[in-house]
């Protein structure tokens, strides 16, 4: 397992994180979309919820994979997403795509 990629809960509605922390630049996609795909697929997931809390930066070939998920009718949520996040998505469109969130932790 990915050991960057941390799993709050499954089932329908399936939550994960990077435990408050940026993401490694050297994160390896591959696994994580592995991971994130079987994850969606073993717990029939129809939402995944995605805690960006901590994370500054985000690699656009996650943000890709994220997006990628609609191909698997997986509705995917952002939540606390950093203001330079924010930014990437709104310049590439993706936040018409991906729901972001603000809450209080």
């Amino acid at each position: 397992m990915n050991s960057t990629l941390q799993v709050y809960e499954t089932g329908e509605l399936t939550v994960v994180g990077f435990g408050g922390r940026d993401v490694p630049e050297d994160v390896n996609l591959a696994n994580c979309r592995e991971e994130i795909t079987s994850l969606v697929r073993a717990n029939h997931c129809q939402t995944l919820a995605v805690d960006l809390t901590g994370v500054k930066l985000i690699p656009s070939g996650l943000l890709g994979m994220l997006a990628s998920l609609r191909d698997l009718g997986v509705a995917v949520h952002l939540y606390n997403p950093s203001d330079d996040v924010r930014e990437v998505l709104s310049i590439t469109r993706m936040d018409t795509i991906l729901t972001l969130h603000e809450v209080d932790v």
